[in-house]
């Protein structure tokens, strides 16, 4: 009996460190399939066979040694690109097709990156994708802020980019809420008006916007200079004040950005 229980004992410890020798193994060939890419201090975790997918490409080169590739601090490839634009080119090379988010703007630097990177593949989707929006026309949409009392009181803002309508009309919102303690009963929005209950003009013709008991809130120039920065900020410029009997883009009844 002793010497059958020696035997399985033997047997159990021989099975366990061929086991642990085979998760070592395991653990060994998962870590050389991995690289860490530094690209323009973005840290990028991935196989090498995601990065190898293209042959006669850059990253490829650097995988195989083709390409002499510097080394960060900490031993990673270092890539003196676009960190951020990086995410695509893996993104490219893990899906084998082009997927952008939406409302993505930055097609001639992807294009530069895709050349740089030598993948022929995504720089001919970033070029297709570029042409169709050039081709594509933009319906121009507008944002009123007006008086509910007379529309015809208020500023009018025109932009070929419904997205940035969409941002500049949270931005004036978040503005004028913060200037007003009866929110949101000083004010109405729907899909592209933003309706103030009171409005007036003043000796030297500024509109201000006021509540019920003629206390100071804000003045339209606030809230047109907020898009002014906001819409130079997002690369738009400002084509004309679309009323220029006013004289100045101060003093104008409307705004046109165009991209």
């Amino acid at each position: 009996m002793e010497r059958k229980i020696n035997r399985r004992e033997k047997e159990k410890d021989y099975e366990g460190k061929h086991n642990s020798l085979e998760d070592a193994d395991q653990g060994k060939n998962c870590k050389s399939t991995l690289m860490t890419l530094n690209v323009g201090g973005y840290l990028y975790i991935t196989q090498k066979q995601t990065l190898t997918k293209y042959p006669d490409t850059f990253l490829e080169g650097i995988v195989n040694g083709k390409i002499l590739c510097p080394f960060d601090a900490d031993g990673h490839y270092f890539i003196d690109r676009d960190g951020l634009l990086f995410r695509h080119v893996l993104n490219f090379l893990r899906n084998g097709e082009l997927l952008l988010p939406e409302g993505f703007r930055e097609n001639q630097l992807l294009a530069q990156e895709a050349e740089f990177f030598q993948l022929k593949g995504l720089a001919e989707e970033v070029k297709s994708r570029w042409e169709k929006e050039q081709l594509t026309p933009r319906e121009t949409t507008f944002l009123e802020i007006t008086d509910n009392h007379d529309r015809s009181q208020g500023l009018r803002i025109f932009c070929n980019a419904p997205d940035f309508i969409s941002k500049i009309k949270s931005r004036i919102v978040l503005v004028s809420k913060s200037r007003l303690d009866g929110f949101p009963e000083e004010f109405s929005i729907s899909s592209n008006i933003i309706q103030f209950k009171y409005f007036i003009k003043s000796e030297n013709g500024t509109r201000l916007v006021l509540k019920e008991d003629n206390t100071f809130v804000c003045t339209l120039e606030t809230l047109k200079f907020e898009a002014i920065m906001m819409a130079l900020k997002c690369g738009f410029r400002l084509l004309t004040s679309l009323d220029c009997s006013k004289g100045s883009i101060v003093h104008s009844d409307a705004l046109h950005f165009i991209k």
